[in-house]
């Protein structure tokens, strides 16, 4: 109506302002933007037909046109503008959910290599140092030898903290570190031998047999395999007091496999309870490569461990 008023010389600054306000509301609010932008278009040549007997001026003709493909365009660049902020918003908020669950994830992995330091050296330190306390007036070299086993776990302990600490530190502090920052590279099987000897000294049998492929394995899959055997032994040693323990660690396919098992705890030791988190961030390291876990009491007595984690393509 307000371009009709405009074609047949009756505008006003009034006219000309209607004009410009239904154009703009036309596609600002418009649920669908082509339809309204067609729909001004048809308004204008309809109102110009509407004024055919009229023969106004050229600039007077083309105003109306002219408002209302302008307020167009500003509601058209508005809407556009709104839509672009939403987009932002959006992308915004999926980008920090994406950064907190990168953070739980690298808490809970933190989390894992923490206890699997902690736990084991722990409870090898505490073994030692009631064996030691039992010993230590009636046989004193044998609590000696625990108080040395007490140190080396001890250093052991250490080592593992700073290479989790140097984790933490991140790759820029990794990178300005020196040669004589005192980190280790993650334990693989090679340091088996290690971990093996410790249990032994805390009184604890275990036999093991390697039969390793050839070539060396990837650092993420000999670490996995270590914390699995390390685990398994730790349980044996907390829950499982008088229990001999046995490791095998062979290759069969592209995939490794390990397998802990002991042959249970003396009557009246401790029997295996706890809060299990130990063997879920097993799961989870070994799952990483492809790899499953399986822990379970043996039918005769005693516990097995068994993992296998693929290390090539097959």
């Amino acid at each position: 109506m307000a371009a009709a008023l405009a074609m047949t010389g009756a505008q006003t600054w009034i006219t000309v302002a209607a004009v410009g306000v239904a154009g703009y509301s036309a596609v600002a609010h418009s649920r669908n933007r082509v339809p309204a932008v067609a729909s001004l278009l048809l308004a204008a040549v309809l109102a110009g037909a509407a004024a055919q007997g009229i023969t106004p001026s050229v600039p007077s003709a083309l105003g109306p046109y002219v408002v209302l493909v302008s307020a167009g365009a500003l509601a058209g660049f508005v809407r556009f503008w709104r839509h672009s902020r939403s987009r932002i918003d959006e992308m915004r908020r999926a980008q920090e959910e994406a950064m907190r669950e990168a953070v739980q994830a690298e808490r809970s992995r933190i989390a894992g290599e923490l206890h699997d330091v902690v736990t084991h050296n722990v409870s090898v330190m505490v073994i030692q140092a009631g064996a030691a306390r039992k010993v230590m007036d009636a046989h004193p070299e044998q609590s000696r030898e625990a108080l040395v086993a007490i140190e080396a776990s001890g250093r052991a302990a250490m080592a593992e903290l700073r290479n989790v600490m140097g984790l933490l530190a991140g790759q820029e502090s990794a990178a300005a570190a020196g040669p004589d920052d005192g980190l280790e590279p993650q334990p693989g099987l090679d340091r088996l031998d290690g971990l093996v000897e410790r249990v032994r000294a805390a009184g604890t049998p275990v036999e093991v047999t390697l039969r390793l492929p050839e070539g060396p394995l990837p650092a993420g899959v000999e670490l996995a395999a270590y914390r699995v055997v390390q685990e398994a032994l730790t349980n044996t040693m907390k829950h499982a007091a008088g229990a001999a323990a046995a490791v095998t660690v062979g290759h069969r396919g592209g995939r490794l496999e390990i397998e802990v098992t002991d042959t249970g705890g003396t009557p009246g030791t401790q029997s295996r309870t706890g809060n299990g988190r130990g063997l879920i961030g097993l799961r989870e390291r070994v799952a990483l490569y492809g790899g499953s876990l399986e822990a379970a009491p043996l039918p005769g007595g005693g516990f097995r461990l068994r993992a296998e984690i693929p290390w090539r393509a097959t």
